[in-house]
């Protein structure tokens, strides 16, 4: 069985901002709101985290910051992923000597790639960091599906260790469920099928629900892997009208607005991202008050 990084509910952490840089005195709150709200994992700087439309400087600023904040309390994974495959390389390179847990990688976007292109993109990264990696499939912001025969093949590289799987397609998911096994292990990567991906054997969500409301999508994954599946079910069914205002404008526009709501200061997402608007916002804040916890 391949190395397990987490269980449970994974943070995709939404990253502050002020217009000079990131707001690393609010980002540490975040962090700490997180754990004690009994999150089981955080993952920094990933499509939540805006990490299109920050400097490599930022970033490094910001893992380091999630790293010394957690200070081994909930493991920390950084999102190193890209385009180019030697940038990549270098940049995980980098990030895992700052002491996280784990580096997701999402797969190529804009110029893409065939599945043998998938394949030899993920095992030369592999081949050059020790980190265990978690690959992420999301071919709505990529254009980019990782099959589950590729997801086959990358379960024989010992440090891939597992997908965030946002692909929506539940079949998909079963047959990469199939193919690997406990070579592979997956994450849910879309809150509104946290449970359905459980039911096939996922170990948990890597989520933007969880910015909100941590322990409850906790307490719903928990729920499942004790055995409790009618209360998981519950508050699966029950968060869906939340998480469909969380997912009404482009992550993580909702999610922003959403946290500025309970009282952190996020600043606005940065640009070609916009502010939510009014209409949208006034249903999320509702939706908010309807959800225990």
């Amino acid at each position: 069985m391949k190395k397990i990084l987490f269980k449970g509910c994974g943070t995709a952490i939404v990253t502050p901002f002020t217009e000079d840089g990131v707001n690393l005195e609010e980002f540490e709150r975040l962090v700490n709101f997180q754990i004690e709200n009994k999150v089981d994992a955080i993952i920094v700087c990933g499509t939540t985290g805006e990490s299109s439309t920050m400097t490599h400087d930022e970033k490094i600023a910001t893992i380091k910051c999630a790293v010394k904040t957690a200070a081994g309390r909930v493991p920390i994974i950084a999102g190193t992923g890209g385009n180019n495959t030697k940038q990549v390389i270098e940049f995980s390179k980098e990030v895992e000597k700052l002491g996280v847990d784990g580096l997701l990688l999402v797969t190529p976007y804009y110029n893409k790639t065939t599945q043998a292109g998938l394949i030899t993109h993920y095992k030369e990264i592999a081949k050059n960091v020790s980190a265990p990696i978690i690959l992420y499939s999301v071919a709505s912001r990529t254009g980019v599906n990782i099959e589950p025969k590729t997801c086959l093949e990358l379960s024989k590289v010992p440090n891939i260790v597992a997908i965030k799987e946002a692909s929506g397609n539940l079949s998909q998911v079963a047959e990469i469920a199939h193919l690997c096994g406990d070579n592979l292990h997956i994450y849910s990567g879309n809150d509104d099928q946290v449970v359905p991906i459980l039911s096939v054997g996922g170990l948990g969500v890597i989520s933007v629900l969880s910015n909100v409301k941590p322990e409850y999508t906790h307490n719903m994954v928990k729920a499942f892997l004790e055995g409790d599946t009618e209360t998981a079910r519950k508050y699966q069914v029950d968060a869906i009208p939340l998480i469909k205002a969380l997912f009404s404008e482009v992550n993580p526009i909702p999610v922003k607005a959403a946290l500025k709501e309970i009282g952190f200061d996020c600043g606005e997402p940065r640009l070609p991202l916009v502010p939510m608007t009014e209409p949208k916002l006034e249903i999320l804040k509702q939706e908010l008050k309807n959800i225990e916890h």
